[in-house]
């Protein structure tokens, strides 16, 4: 498959992946700085499959949400053309449904073939894969001909300068369009001097850009370095992970900003993009380093929210204001889709505002059940619910359907559970049947349930049926539309 938009990778300055890292505040820091290329930090192949693509639209980021809600990957407009997604895997498959997942979100994918680490060689990725070559060829194999994005790959150096430079050529052949270099052995941390004559090998035995990295320790102290340790390895271009971890501001011609003014600027990017508060604090910790004793680091080191952490840096201010502003947004675009909903609203269906209760129930029994049983009683179908999900809150409504009837609550439900319950109300009162409340006196379920005639329906943990009619409907609106709404 062609190349849409080919990333190039020649003369870049880019800033490598790193664990914790490389979020979407330091990212776009290190852009603001003059980086050419950002890459995020490594997301395993799992993770992300069982994630859900969602529009943020207060925002303005896509997120990829985890089933417990967490944002396990973020990004925007800003840097779409220039971030590459690099992730773990051991699967060409599982690797290629990811990048299909990500695809028109990011500028190219990168396959974590360098990472040392336990967490990562146990399950057959990072550095593990150097040692299983036909793994390698397979997975990047299947990416460059699956998707229309350029795929990258980061390696370490082999124990020897001939096998690393073989494992690259047969790397290169699988039509990668660059290669990233650490010049560091896999047992090697970065105490130990980088390889450049490794690197420079590499760099004149194949024909596609070589990217050096692993010098922040023994050259990369200011901007000018970042020539000086391409012009070692030969690369085509330069990465850089500790260097930039601890001033971001080394991608900058001009020389290093203050630090004051780097770590207000990150924070600032934190806040705009509702980065995680102990992920904004281990970032800032790592550029304050021996400053951590000072009173400011100290107040850091105590912070335990946004908001905190804002104050130990003089912008509790800037907070107040910033949440406000999201704050306002998200309640107009709460009010827009509330007016969306009464124009989409269908006047055949009989609504009331309610909600379900458990606690005014008796154990194990729900309105569910009694809507069920009165259907069977009265020869009817049994009912039929159709339940959505609202994409700015993620709430959810439900419609059942009795005697072609409809009937649903006006009130929007945290669970497609409590909304079916909520629906099966409005019916049941609509109706003037009873629903199964305390306050209802005896309850002809609970005496049918005591004599044990039939099986158990409901789960007195959740309130709702174990066994669901095979009939019930449940539509969900598209997922790129869905919107994670910051909790501030």
């Amino acid at each position: 498959m062609t190349v849409n938009t080919p990333l190039c990778f020649k003369g870049k300055k880019i800033l490598a992946p790193m664990v914790r890292v490389g979020t979407l505040p330091m990212r776009l820091l290190a852009l603001d700085y003059g980086a050419d290329i950002v890459y995020c930090e490594e997301l395993i192949d799992i993770k992300m499959l069982q994630c859900k693509r969602v529009i943020n639209e207060v925002l303005e980021t896509v997120d990829f949400v985890a089933p417990n809600d967490r944002v396990v990957f973020r990004t925007c407009e800003r840097e779409r053309e220039r971030v590459v997604f690099q992730m773990g895997s051991a699967d060409a498959e599982r690797a290629l449904a990811v990048a299909k997942l990500v695809e028109s979100d990011v500028a190219g994918i990168d396959i974590n073939m360098g990472c040392p680490k336990e967490y990562s060689t146990k399950a057959s990725m990072g550095a593990a894969l150097l040692s299983d070559p036909d793994k390698i060829e397979s997975i990047l194999t299947t990416l460059v001909k699956g998707i229309c994005k350029p795929v990258t790959c980061k390696i370490r150096i082999l124990p020897s300068v001939e096998d690393t430079v073989n494992l690259v050529k047969r790397i290169e052949k699988t039509g990668i369009a660059a290669i990233a270099v650490h010049g560091r052995k896999k047992e090697e941390r970065p105490q130990h001097p980088v390889h450049c004559d490794v690197i420079k090998a590499i760099s004149e035995a194949v024909s596609i850009p070589v990217i050096a990295n692993g010098g922040s320790h023994d050259f990369i102290k200011e901007y000018a370095d970042i020539e000086t340790f391409q012009k070692a390895t030969a690369a085509s271009s330069v990465m850089i992970a500790r260097a930039a971890m601890w001033n971001p501001s080394v991608f900058r011609k001009e020389g290093f900003c203050p630090l004051k003014d780097v770590m207000q600027d990150y924070i600032k990017y934190a806040v705009r993009y509702d980065n995680h508060y102990t992920n904004t604090k281990y970032c800032l910790c790592q550029m304050l380093r021996e400053q951590l004793e000072t009173t400011q680091g100290k107040k850091l080191h105590a912070a335990q929210s946004m908001q905190e952490i804002c104050e130990a840096f003089e912008m509790g201010d800037f907070y107040e204001e910033t949440t406000a502003i999201f704050e306002a947004k998200k309640t107009s675009l709460e009010t827009k889709v509330q007016d969306e909903d009464d124009q989409m609203e269908d006047p055949d269906v009989i609504k009331m505002a309610v909600r379900f209760d458990k606690r005014e129930y008796p154990p194990q029994i729900t309105p569910k059940m009694y809507l069920l049983e009165w259907c069977r009683k009265e020869k009817h179908p049994q009912p039929v619910y159709e339940t959505v999900q609202r994409p700015l809150d993620r709430l959810f409504c439900s419609v059942v359907t009795v005697a072609e009837q409809k009937y649903r609550s006006t009130l929007w439900d945290k669970s497609k559970k409590l909304a079916e319950q909520a629906a099966a109300i409005v019916c049941l009162r609509t109706l003037g049947v009873p629903e199964g409340k305390l306050c209802e006196g005896e309850n002809h379920l609970v005496t049918k349930r005591k004599r044990g005639d039939q099986e158990p329906l409901i789960s007195r943990d959740h309130g709702e049926d174990l066994a669901e009619p095979s009939h019930k409907k449940a539509n969900f609106l598209e997922e790129t539309s869905d919107v994670n709404v910051p909790k501030m």
